[in-house]
């Protein structure tokens, strides 16, 4: 049957109806008699009943594939569903029996991999149904594909590139194919709650004690790390070539894309280690900090390498013209980024001016929607959703978190707690599953052993002499034992594996995927497993409080010394925060904080007289009203503000909004004696020492002559 008949609307026949040249020969009848005619009626009859039972029968037939391709479907979610109980129900075990050699990813992984061995070899191939057919006119392939089957037309989607000599051995196994995600479900569903979480539950007071070596570690160590095992990398390309085993093409920006996935660190299992002995505040503070900016910047960078265009034949000769335009592009996508994530964050308080907060159900559900967009806001305008989410997490941990009710602050901590643990542990049982499902595994054992050796180098070649320049200008040096700890805690995971499956489509990003893999297992097992005894060989100090300041005589802590131990403990926290910081600060608590929350001092006394009106539209009633402290229940805020009192006119006003009547020279001598006076309480928190706290007016005034 030709194409333009079955395309022809209206037509009741099918593959079974009666020849066109029967109906075409109307002089038949008058030769033949009425018989015939009667005879030619009843063969259409039958024959267009025969189409009719065919039909039946096909249609019957796709119900059938239709309820087993469901029933498959749900076998393999099942299957994942079992994989994260029994994850849970071992890590328990291990929490019992205080075992700490084996992390739960470690265990998430494990599993895995033993459930892709009986989905691999367990189960039985079905029978191939898939035939190849050649497309000759065509030189390029489609992403969707309209194929006409005896005037039925079906609908097929690209999956990929299949070299010609695997073309015989597609994989069959229905229930291998169901278990193979599409790479952007871990983008768009599963990495969102993870960064979101990291943002959401950051330790802010020693991350920005920190901050000026955490940038440094996430910025110029990742782009060091990038650069050296790109080159190590492309050296062993080159060395693979001579020896014969490159069997196709492997050009230098591939292996700067392979550098910059795999400087993508996460020491989920040390970090966790650490949580659970309460290691060391300040050293938890540069891994976890290094960590979650790291994945944000390994993102932007593998994207700026991809957008890499030189001019002219060849594309992947260098050109400084685009490599200028890359690095422009990566300053153009963090930027904007943070800057999407920073204003969805603030956008989120508008919430204040509600009566939401009645509502605690609609509320989280808000504030998660709101939340998650951010993510898929940044994807669609061009720029990198993890950057957005991440600072999105930041800025509402800092302000949205104030205006949420109390019963609303417990669930969306928990909502996304729960959501990091599940994604997370998701995502690493998929790697012991994709280490037998995924079909396009490239194993170069060069290759692999190169890549182990290049990111052991990159790693020392950022945190050693970054530590070195970094103690420079620190008080609060990062001791020898710190920084063998950093090195040895350069594991990687969910954003290395995530940013490697997302395009496999040719030989290079293939070998890089398999390798990324193996690289996730070993450090996972092998470097996780060893963190408590390196811990102990390093005499790293566990069972430290939070908020305790680190001992004078630690080698991890040389500090200047004073006359005494307040003396001495002025001059450490002196330094610890830079004098940028100190500014925001005054900025933020005096502005920011009373016009996006309901704590601050009232903007009518922060703002000049003339602008009255737009202070008392601003400013909360609940900072007038509310005689309860308003205080940030969570501990690892920068500033415990409730304890924080500014004195204007014959009033004190907190941090939270309550006030009284006192005249200043008695809130001043009153905060002389206490142990929660304003002065005390900016030293222990911002680390400003010795340094007096005066008020003009209202606004908070801090002595900027020092810096870290």
């Amino acid at each position: 049957m030709e194409s333009g008949d079955a395309a022809r609307p209206g037509s009741g026949r099918a593959t079974g109806a009666p020849p066109p040249r029967l109906l075409l020969l109307p002089l038949l009848p008058l030769l033949l008699g009425r018989g015939l005619r009667v005879a030619a009626a009843a063969s259409a009859s039958s024959s267009g009943a025969a189409a009719e039972d065919s039909s039946a029968m096909e249609e019957l037939a796709t119900e059938k594939e239709a309820e087993e391709s469901h029933r498959q479907d749900s076998v393999s979610l099942l299957t994942f569903i079992l994989l994260l109980t029994l994850t849970i129900l071992t890590i328990w075990l291990f929490k019992h029996r205080r075992v700490r050699f084996l992390h739960e990813t470690g265990l998430a992984m494990i599993y895995g991999l033993i459930v892709g061995v009986i989905l691999r070899y367990g189960i039985p191939a079905t029978s191939g149904r898939d035939k190849s057919l050649s497309c000759t006119q065509e030189d390029r392939a489609f992403s969707t594909l309209l194929v006409n089957v005896s005037g039925k037309f079906f609908e097929y989607t690209l999956k990929g590139e299949i070299s010609p000599g695997k073309i015989n051995s597609v994989e069959q196994n229905d229930m291998l194919r169901k278990v193979t995600f599409d790479p952007e479900v871990f983008f768009n569903i599963l990495l969102p709650p993870i960064i979101f979480h990291a943002g959401y539950s950051l330790k802010k007071r020693h991350f920005f004690r920190n901050l000026g070596s955490i940038l440094a570690y996430a910025f110029l160590g990742t782009a060091v790390s990038c650069f050296i095992i790109g080159n190590l990398m492309y050296g062993v390309v080159k060395l693979m070539k001579i020896m014969g085993q490159l069997s196709d093409k492997f050009y230098y920006t591939d292996c700067l894309f392979f550098g910059a996935i795999i400087s993508a660190t996460d020491p989920v299992t040390v970090l966790a280690i650490f949580n659970e002995l309460h290691a060391d505040v300040d050293l938890y503070a540069l891994l976890f900090g290094e960590s979650v900016l790291n994945d944000a910047v390994a993102i932007v960078l593998s994207s700026s390498i991809v957008a890499y265009q030189p001019a002219g034949l060849n594309t992947h000769a260098f050109d400084a013209a685009a490599f200028f335009k890359s690095v422009g592009i990566f300053l153009g996508i963090f930027s904007g980024s943070f800057t999407m994530g920073a204003v969805t964050g603030v956008n989120a308080n508008v919430t204040k001016f509600t009566k939401l907060h009645c509502f605690p159900l609609l509320e989280t559900a808000l504030f998660f929607l709101m939340s998650w967009s951010t993510f898929l806001l940044a994807e669609a305008c061009g720029f990198t959703g993890v950057v957005a989410v991440l600072f999105c997490g930041i800025t509402q941990a800092h302000y949205t978190y104030n205006n949420l009710s109390v019963e609303s602050r417990s669930r969306t901590k928990q909502l996304f707690e729960v959501l990091h643990f599940l994604a997370e542990n998701f995502i690493f049982s998929y790697m012991g599953l994709a280490l037998f499902t995924f079909q396009k595994h490239v194993f170069s054992p060069i290759f692999i052993i190169g890549a182990f050796v290049a990111i052991f180098l990159g790693r020392a070649a950022h945190i050693y002499p970054l530590s070195f320049f970094l103690n420079l200008g620190r008080r609060h040096k990062i001791g020898w034992n710190f920084q063998h700890m950093m090195m040895f805690s350069g594991l990687r995971g969910a954003m290395a594996f995530a940013l490697a499956i997302r395009d496999t489509a040719s030989y290079a990003r293939q070998m890089m995927f398999t390798t990324t893999l193996l690289i996730v297992f070993f450090t996972v097992w092998i470097i996780g497993g060893g963190t408590t005894p390196m811990l102990s060989w390093l005499n790293i100090r566990v069972g430290v409080d939070p908020d305790q300041d680190p001992p004078p005589n630690n080698d991890s802590f040389q500090v200047l010394q004073g006359d005494g131990p307040d003396s001495a403990r002025g001059n450490r926290t002196k330094q610890e925060s830079a004098w940028i910081f100190r500014l925001w600060y005054s900025f933020d608590h005096n502005y920011l904080k009373p016009i996006l929350t309901h704590s601050g001092p009232p903007l009518t006394t922060t703002l000049p007289a003339w602008c009255g009106l737009l202070a008392r539209c601003l400013t909360s009633p609940q900072v007038y009203d509310n005689q309860e402290p308003l205080r940030e229940e969570d501990s690892d805020f920068i500033l415990t503000e409730g304890d924080l009192t500014l004195t204007y006119g014959d009033s004190t006003v907190t941090a939270n909004g309550s006030s009284s009547s006192h005249t200043a020279s008695t809130s001043l001598e009153g905060s002389r004696r206490t142990k929660s006076s304003s002065e005390e309480v900016l030293e222990r928190d911002l680390g400003m020492g010795d340094q007096k706290v005066s008020s003009r007016g209202t606004r908070l005034v801090f002595p900027l002559e020092d810096n870290a």
